[in-house]
């Protein structure tokens, strides 16, 4: 029988079972992985069908990349509207995102729909990791947690595949617009989740000195975190250089098959399936262990995994299988910590949960930025050795971090 989970805060909602909740979140998230995803493998067919080039498509990509880096702006007003508005709001900005994209004959118009698309992720994926541990006990936030990041998985083992066999048998317009029609529906089905709020913090005492505020009083009142501040840093910043490590790896490792072991199309896609598989085994181990194990524990012991897989790379780069092998191991091992990270994340100050986790996103965001303009050109100048060398380092300085600044926060105020 499943759990009845109340929304605490000051907002007072229903209550809903833990089933609703998580099944509801991770339908939605999944159709917004898919709109993400699928603009990796089939670049060209989109690219062709707008009249234009990669090169072009990937740079309208990085646009939305770049827009997704107004994370915090989102998070700021959604902990001064309350969260389900900013949800809403962003799923309704993606289906008109699909829509466009989707019956565009040209980059202008697309342009408009990729923008779309940067300012709905930005919304809807860290406000909802935010809202989702609002909502659940202290007790099973990394279960919950742990569950919305199968979406990601899901994606790469089953969502991508059923797109491209919907492309071949239409069109490559056809994907968006039945996502876009899958996200407007959803817009209608969060209105019935429970609309919590973030219990505002205390204004700083440099916040509240005079009647006026001046702008650079503004960006330091942004920054400000009234509870745990070192702690929380440093779990943003931990996670930022993990991800700037695997990155890498993401957007470099079908060039490395490609031009070591020879690898077609369709073995890349056995190598998808592979790493969604090794995604979706790291998401169910954060459900069902990071409560109990600890969740900085967890962090640790992903980040210590992906280390490992790091330095078996350039021993194991010695034929197909165990290239692939290694990175899919480091890959499994940075998801299971990437995903504890965002339940220790969500606790460090729960008063600025929102602002927190957009801000963690934001800076995550500029560092896999930075590896998209970085890693190709280091590649052909170092290969695959010495970018599994800078995924060391980046990855050692985040455990440093992790040991000496980051702990626990003890507060349960989700505590059933």
């Amino acid at each position: 029988m499943a759990n009845p989970i109340s929304a605490p805060g000051p907002s007072t909602s229903p209550t809903i079972s833990f089933a609703r909740l998580i099944t509801t979140c991770i339908s939605a998230r999944l159709l917004v992985d898919i709109g993400v995803q699928m603009f990796n493998p089939f670049l060209p067919i989109i690219a062709a069908g707008l009249n234009t080039n990669v090169v072009v498509m990937g740079r309208l990509v990085g646009l939305r990349t770049g827009v997704g880096m107004l994370a915090p702006l989102f998070g700021l007003l959604a902990s001064r509207v309350g969260y389900q508005p900013v949800l809403r709001g962003a799923l309704l900005a993606m289906s008109a995102g699909m829509f466009i994209i989707g019956s565009s004959s040209g980059v202008p118009q697309a342009t408009v729909g990729i923008v779309l698309l940067g300012l709905s992720l930005a919304g809807f994926v860290p406000t909802l990791q935010a809202y989702l541990s609002l909502n659940l006990p202290y007790a099973q936030l990394a279960r919950g947690l742990g569950m919305l990041e199968y979406s990601w998985a899901l994606t790469g083992i089953v969502g991508l595949s059923s797109m491209g066999l919907l492309i071949a048998a239409t069109s490559w317009r056809a994907p968006f617009f039945i996502l876009g029609t899958g996200l407007f529906i959803m817009f209608f089905v969060f209105q019935t989740l429970p609309a919590s709020r973030d219990a505002p913090p205390p204004a700083p005492a440099f916040l509240t000195q005079g009647s006026k505020q001046n702008f650079l009083a503004r960006v330091i009142g942004f920054f400000h975190i009234q509870n745990n501040a070192i702690s929380t840093y440093g779990t943003i910043f931990a996670a930022a250089t993990s991800y700037y490590a695997a990155m890498q790896f993401m957007i470099i490792h079908g060039a490395w098959f490609v031009d070591q072991y020879g690898f077609d199309a369709a073995q890349l896609g056995y190598v998808a399936l592979l790493f969604g598989c090794f995604d979706l085994t790291a998401s169910v181990s954060v459900s069902l262990f990071t409560d109990r194990f600890g969740k900085r524990r967890s962090v640790l012991l992903g980040t210590t995994g992906a280390l490992l897989g790091y330095l078996l790379i350039p021993w194991l780069n010695v034929a197909a299988l165990p290239a692939v092998v290694s990175a899919a191991l480091a890959r499994g091992f940075f998801e299971f910590g990437l995903v504890s990270n965002f339940s220790l994340l969500s606790v460090q100050s729960p008063n600025q949960r929102a602002k927190i986790m957009t801000l963690s996103a934001t800076v995550s965001l500029g560092a896999a930025t930075i590896a998209a303009f970085l890693t190709p050109t280091l590649y052909p100048r170092i290969g695959i050795t010495g970018i599994a060398i800078i995924a060391t380092v980046f990855t050692i300085v985040s455990l440093v971090v992790l040991i000496l600044c980051v702990r626990e926060n003890p507060l349960q105020e989700h505590a059933d």
